[in-house]
């Protein structure tokens, strides 16, 4: 049956950002045509009068088996905040606090719109979050943490390079293309501190052979590169080229401290960078160059990064703070707002290789849709629809969502989720896990 996104202003992200005001038609998980359409008869009809229709959002960078650790680690700088919280937290984990993270954090971002993650789990026990995907309908790309060395690793979240590979390998064959193929799988060595020279050449190799993504953290703050730069003479993005991690299928999260060589050359390879300008704030890493990485050519998306240390998984706040913290940066001109938009949907698309099927609303991709309110107090009385949704809109706006052709939230409730009982759930697993962690 076909289905209807009926009278609507239809904000596309395509080439042109072209803006349509009219109807989406969705013929199965497909958008078909958009402006004046004629469906199948009988067909669902989604009623989109006095709202905007905007591609799903991409979330390039989310620890969804943070989000049972929200108010768990503030105020703390990030090596302290890794060691003191996060990794006793994690290694606390087993499945049923895993399972209610991600069902936690899933809840919150298909809530606010997002219909794509990339996602870093932990260490062991990454079955569950997938599975946890998989069951809400979301689009993922997901993997586990890889970490076999470090200053401060408990030793749950310890394993061997092999150890690791062979865990992997196994998460990656069992879960690639699940989920009517929503689900992806990406190698995530967690940091330079955290990954010996063997496991991240194992890691780029198989991922390399396999076609799936990399994904890490790198340049996120001052201490974390003097650390690096103790050990290995030079800093993390030089150590992770060397150990060939780079290129268009290496995701790297954060990148605030990139100094102009280093851009050029990430430029050059096609390394993509998630830019998570409140997680940034929050650990006081600083403010990445977003407007001078966009012009000089980097790949870029957005991410929420993990409840702890943001604290909410909102892309609507990452993308206004996107676009503010541009103009703080390097004037009220750059990173206007309907560039800004663009890092959230095809750009974020782009830069986890699925553009050619989500990202914008245009015939022939898949129906990754959300319809937002603008007639609310905050929205109103009118004016630019790009203005209005990266400065004005929120998730409150957020009225129904589509992922592949499927309303996964209607009027405001989550479908496939109970969000009542999600929430229970992870109130009781919080803390179940901080009694664990001994925090």
């Amino acid at each position: 049956m076909d289905t209807v996104v009926r009278g609507g202003t239809v904000v596309t992200c395509n080439p042109v950002d072209g803006v349509v005001r009219g109807d989406v038609l969705v013929r199965g998980r497909t958008i078909v045509a958009i402006g004046e359409v004629t469906p199948r008869t009988p067909a669902h009809v989604v009623d989109a009068s006095g709202c905007a229709v905007v591609p799903g959002f991409v979330q390039a960078h989310v620890h969804l088996c943070q989000a049972l650790m929200r108010g768990l680690a503030d105020d703390l700088p990030l090596l302290e905040w890794l060691r003191s919280r996060i990794w006793p937290l994690e290694a606390a984990h087993d499945s049923r606090t895993l399972r209610a993270s991600a069902d936690l954090g899933l809840t919150e971002v298909m809530l606010a719109g997002t219909t794509t993650i990339l996602d870093m789990g932990t260490v062991h026990e990454h079955d569950v979050v997938m599975d946890a995907c998989v069951r809400a309908g979301i689009r993922a790309i997901s993997g586990k943490a890889m970490m076999d060395t470090g200053d401060g690793v408990p030793a749950r979240l310890r394993e061997s390079a092999r150890a690791s590979w062979n865990e992997s390998d196994r998460l990656a064959r069992a879960w690639r293309g699940k989920g009517d193929g929503r689900m992806g799988y990406a190698w995530a060595p967690r940091f330079v501190l955290s990954c010996s020279e063997v496991l991240v050449r194992g890691a780029v190799e198989r991922a390399k052979a396999c076609g799936d993504l990399l994904h890490t953290h790198a340049a996120e703050q001052v201490a974390e590169r003097e650390a690096v730069r103790r050990i290995f003479g030079e800093d993390d993005v030089a150590v992770l080229r060397r150990w060939g991690f780079f290129g268009p299928g290496a995701v790297v999260a954060h990148g605030v401290h990139l100094r102009d060589d280093e851009v050029a050359a990430i430029a050059r390879d096609g390394t993509r960078i998630v830019h998570c300008p409140s997680a940034n704030l929050k650990l006081g890493s600083g403010i990445a160059r977003v407007a001078e990485l966009d012009r000089r050519g980097v790949a870029l998306a957005l991410g929420a990064d993990g409840a702890p240390c943001n604290n909410n998984l909102d892309p609507w706040t990452e993308l206004r703070h996107a676009a503010l913290l541009a103009k703080f940066r390097t004037g009220v001109t750059t990173l206007p707002a309907r560039r800004a938009l663009r890092l959230a949907t095809i750009d974020g698309a782009r830069a986890l290789g699925l553009d050619g099927i989500t990202g914008s609303i245009e015939p022939g991709k898949r129906a990754d849709l959300v319809v937002v309110r603008l007639d609310g107090a905050h929205a109103e009385p009118g004016g630019d629809v790009f203005s209005r949704l990266v400065y004005a809109c929120s998730a409150r706006d957020v009225r129904h969502v589509l992922i592949d052709g499927q309303r996964v939230v209607k009027d405001g409730i989550h479908q496939t989720l109970d969000a009542e009982r999600v929430k229970a759930h992870a109130r009781a697993q919080a803390r179940r896990l901080a009694n664990r962690a001994a925090l």
